[in-house]
């Protein structure tokens, strides 16, 4: 009893990092994004379904499929279904891989169709956030989720901590190093992994980072995991500067509105 009045003590008194999630438009990406990585797991399922039963199938139906990539060989089984003049074995596996490839492409449509809501929203949302290089409809969404709203993350230290992007000590001797985190929201994290992956493949400005860094006897590791932090804090400055613009318009538009009807 004594024990848990004092954590409950403990916890009052601590200063927290962050505060709770808003609802609105955050909850609405944030279901986009869970129904379409549903859809994405469900498909890679099928395929990897249709694969094995293009392993097992009769000699003859796996020759006519060996000759296509497998997005073909999805779309031709998904439009012929079998023929009846062959035997059971080869209509029942024809029959299995008109279905299974079919139920690939309807989840592959389905996951198209949510990405495009996700970029209509995103963009709607954080417009500034979509302009930064290495930032697509997917991650933008992630990190809008996560992020929530303007004054949730004390500073850029507790969001870059919150992403999992914070270095952490790890002093051995007389070296002071230091070790990636691996806690925190790790589909934030995954985001800005990305962000950092498609910014050292087409920045000019990165790749001369991650050289200059190799170059000062430094891993790429290493190089990569402060580019994840820059990139975080570049991040966390263009939310709060895009969500403290949107409020100033709306407090304007307000403002507006209650001369009118006061006039």
């Amino acid at each position: 009893m004594l024990d848990a009045i004092r954590a409950a003590k403990d916890a009052q008194s601590t200063e927290h990092l962050i505060q709770p999630l808003l609802r609105g438009e955050r909850e609405a990406l944030r279901v986009l994004l869970a129904t379409r990585q549903g859809a994405v797991l469900a498909s890679t399922a099928a395929i990897n379904q249709f694969k094995a039963l293009i392993i097992s199938a009769p000699d003859n139906l796996r020759a006519e499929l060996r000759q296509l990539k497998r997005p073909a060989q999805i779309t031709h089984r998904a439009q012929i279904q079998g023929r009846p003049a062959q035997d059971l074995e080869h209509r029942m596996t024809a029959r299995a891989l008109h279905s299974t490839a079919q139920r690939a492409q309807s989840l592959q449509a389905e996951a198209k169709d949510l990405e495009k809501e996700i970029l209509i929203l995103s963009r709607e949302v954080a417009p500034e956030l979509r302009g930064l290089l290495g930032v697509g409809p997917i991650t933008a969404a992630q990190i809008l989720v996560s992020w929530s709203h303007q004054g949730r993350f004390r500073s850029v230290a507790a969001f870059a901590s919150f992403a999992g992007v914070s270095p952490i000590p790890a002093p051995s001797g007389l070296t002071n190093q230091h070790r990636l985190n691996r806690s925190g929201d790790r589909q934030l994290n995954r985001a800005m992994h990305t962000i950092t992956l498609i910014r050292m493949r087409l920045d000019p400005a990165t790749k001369a980072y991650v050289a200059r860094r190799i170059t000062e006897e430094k891993t790429p590791r290493h190089a990569q995991r402060c580019l994840k932090r820059a990139i975080c804090r570049s991040i966390f400055k263009t939310l709060e500067r895009t969500d403290r613009a949107k409020t100033k318009t709306k407090t304007k538009t307000r403002s507006i509105e209650e001369l009118v009807r006061a006039a």
